[in-house]
């Protein structure tokens, strides 16, 4: 009888362990075409990058508030975001070079790229950022690396975050800011 309650036992943990496979929960993975992360498709796709060849490098600065305070007893609502980065170039493409997250004290929550990639005429990368994820805090934010071969290649940078309040659901968005130095 031990044998058969061990036995059960030893089932029960490997099923568990295998429903906490981090990628089915990843809803970049879940909601995406190829059911695969964004940014690492497109890792694995790009080339290596000749710098020299760039006429164009702007780093952008895009708000993302993780939460929000909703009434006066203070009451924290997170909220989930979806970043957005676009390359509204019909021919050309566009080398995003950083995608960093910041938190409200401006401390590095993650980096997001280990290289360069390369996102292809009027592709979109869409990043989600999970609900559940409070480190960046209400003052969170991206900072963003592109270049391009001219001043024709411009991204257009946005920010949407989505959350509810009781039985009220809001909305909102933000754009990125060029940096400067």
């Amino acid at each position: 009888m031990n044998k058969c309650r061990i036995s059960v036992l030893c089932l029960a943990s490997l099923l568990l362990f295998n429903g906490c496979d981090e990628s089915k929960q990843n809803p970049n993975v879940m909601f995406s075409e190829k059911h695969q992360d964004p940014i690492q498709e497109l890792e694995k796709h790009s080339k290596k990058v000749d710098h020299s060849q760039f006429g164009y490098k702007q780093t952008f600065y895009v708000p993302i508030y993780s939460d929000i305070y909703t009434d006066r007893d203070n009451r924290k609502v997170l909220l989930s975001a979806t970043l957005s980065v676009r390359n509204t170039t019909l021919k050309k493409s566009l080398y995003i070079n950083k995608i960093d997250y910041y938190s409200t004290d401006g401390d590095l929550v993650k980096s997001y790229l280990t290289e360069t990639i390369e996102l292809p005429a009027m592709a979109t990368l869409n990043y989600i950022v999970e609900k559940e994820e409070d480190k960046g805090g209400s003052g969170a934010k991206f900072i963003i690396e592109v270049e391009g071969v001219d001043e024709t290649v411009r991204p257009v940078i946005e920010a949407v975050m989505i959350g509810n309040f009781s039985n009220k659901g809001f909305a909102f968005s933000t754009q990125g800011t060029p940096v400067l130095y």
